[in-house]
């Protein structure tokens, strides 16, 4: 991700968990490329995954606020906390708070709609450079109802081998 919360990039396991309902591709291309926290307010099926939503948003708000406090100049993180503002009365409420955070790690309360509740640990690489690019991971417990959860959403189904016995290969 980018500093404003833009996927950048992401493996099929990232896009299952997060975007299913997104194409595989949406970080390609600008016009196209999703971003969190964004998509916490204003896409129904972002939104529906996390289940301690009001949670998530405050986080949300409070990493926008440190990232504009640190780049008041960058006219699309601008845009981002403009068009929130305008369309949607929870994330003005928030931003009127001004909370200010780093959230570099933290649970995860998760409702999959195809893999159920998951909960899952996340961990925030910030790569050292001034574009502000950061890598996520999401882990689960091991031997825990998340980790069987996030394993079958992101690993493909078993596809199904046929013996072919010696005398019809002829």
């Amino acid at each position: 991700m980018d500093r404003r919360n833009d996927v950048l990039a992401w493996n099929a396991p990232g896009h299952a968990l997060l975007a299913p309902h997104l194409a595989a591709d949406a970080p390609n291309t600008p016009v196209t490329r999703p971003n969190l926290t964004r998509m916490l307010f204003l896409d129904p099926a972002y939104r529906a995954l996390h289940r301690d939503w009001p949670t998530e948003a405050t986080l949300a708000v409070a990493s926008l606020r440190q990232v504009t406090a640190h780049h008041p100049h960058d006219q699309r993180l601008t845009d981002l906390v403009g068009q929130l503002t305008i369309q949607t009365e929870e994330f003005t409420t928030l931003w009127k708070r001004h909370p200010v955070r780093t959230c570099t790690s933290g649970e995860k309360h998760l409702d999959h709609p195809t893999a159920g509740p998951m909960d899952l640990t996340s961990e925030t690489l910030s790569l050292p450079s001034p574009s502000g690019q950061r890598l996520i991971t999401y882990t689960a417990e091991a031997g825990s109802a998340s980790e069987r959860a996030l394993r079958d959403l992101t690993q493909p189904p078993a596809t199904e081998h046929r013996l072919i016995p010696r005398s019809a290969e002829r």
